[in-house]
């Protein structure tokens, strides 16, 4: 793990005009139009400090200082991108003054493309510090604030899925209703880290993902299903970590179903990356792999490997509109090398452990 440690170190900015001391460079691009642009945002950097964080109790005492010097920058930085009125809630890019679309040449300029706070980031700056029992019983009751149903209804899903009273990816008061299967079992991760009591949100939420796993909807329509990941790799990544952590009752009817998808997928996966945290997302539910040779990768191995979206027209409710939201054309892809190195140290760390668990048979072998 150490050489993955230390790149991810050494990746990690000093300070610079494009990035502050603490954070980790990342890229927001097109491919489609040739775009390309820094991104100064604190989802990397916080979702780094998240998974190194997790792994570090199977780390030696040298590579735990690191992680912890690592966390430490990052955690630094949460100020700039906590809501701009000083609620306790963060955005994806600062807030004081917005910097939305940072280092750009048009969208920066337009407040139509300035984001409110997010759940997502919100959990994981919340699951890398330590919160108070009241800040977390307030985040519970603001989450509760902007459900479905609470204020708005959500229109951008099947009707099904309309009456769930399940969590938004959004905190603003103006802003329409969000399913986003990661982004749920991203925010169900940290209620349940901290053992907050459940009540509908949480019951309808996990409904969701069960049926959205059930019916294999994530694997035909990702986008429809996963905004900001809409890819069945990053979608099983996040449900994976969910269910091998917490294993929630309301989801252990899909589980068999959830492996045997994930099996056949990483059958015919040919991406590097994505065969990675495939991998990994069958280790934390307990079925054996074969090794990857992670050592081996390069950075010339990340190409083509993005983890996280924005689709530029998934706000409009005009039903033409959304169609069109799913074509490439529309979609910034998020790229960070950094997080990349994270994940395969996370891999590394996962697998050790199932080398370590004797409890684990070999029957489940593919």
């Amino acid at each position: 793990m150490q050489q993955f440690i230390e790149r991810i170190e050494n990746l990690q900015s000093k300070g610079n005009n494009l990035f502050p001391q603490g954070i980790f460079p990342a890229r927001r691009v097109n491919p489609l139009i040739g775009y390309q642009r820094p991104d100064t945002t604190i989802f990397f950097s916080s979702i780094i400090c998240f998974t190194l964080q997790s792994i570090r109790k199977d780390a030696t005492a040298e590579i735990q200082a690191k992680i912890d010097s690592i966390c430490a920058k990052v955690i630094l930085n949460y100020p700039d991108f906590k809501n701009k009125d000083g609620l306790k809630t963060y955005n994806f890019w600062k807030t004081k003054p917005s910097k939305h679309f940072p280092n750009g040449f048009v969208f920066r300029h337009f407040d139509h493309f300035r984001i409110p706070d997010d759940v997502d980031d919100t959990a994981f700056v919340y699951m890398t510090t330590n919160p108070s029992q009241d800040e977390l019983d307030w985040l519970k009751g603001k989450l509760a604030v902007h459900a479905n149903g609470s204020k708005k209804w959500i229109s951008n899903t099947l009707p099904e899925y309309k009456s769930l009273k399940a969590y938004s990816t959004w905190f603003g008061k103006n802003m329409y209703v969000e399913f986003d299967i990661s982004v749920l079992s991203n925010l169900l991760y940290c209620i349940m880290h901290y053992k907050l009591p459940f009540n509908q949100h949480d019951s309808d939420s996990l409904a969701y993902i069960r049926s959205v796993i059930e019916t294999g909807r994530y694997l035909q329509s990702p986008f429809r299903f996963a905004h900001q990941y809409p890819r069945a790799p990053l979608i099983i990544y996040h449900v994976a970590r969910l269910i091998g952590t917490f294993d929630p009752e309301h989801l252990r009817t899909a589980r068999v179903k959830f492996v045997n998808d994930i099996i056949r997928l990483s059958a015919v996966t040919e991406n590097r990356m994505d065969r990675v945290i495939l991998a990994s997302s069958l280790i934390r539910l307990g079925v054996k792999t074969e090794r990857i040779e992670i050592e081996k990768f390069k950075t010339a191995d990340f190409k083509g490997f993005y983890f996280f979206i924005a689709g530029l027209l998934t706000a409009y409710q005009n039903p033409l509109l959304y169609r069109l939201s799913i074509h490439p054309l529309f979609h910034m892809h998020w790229i960070c090398e950094a997080h990349c190195w994270t994940l395969l140290a996370e891999y590394q760390t996962l697998w050790n452990g199932f080398e370590n668990d004797q409890s684990i048979s070999p029957s489940n072998a593919f």
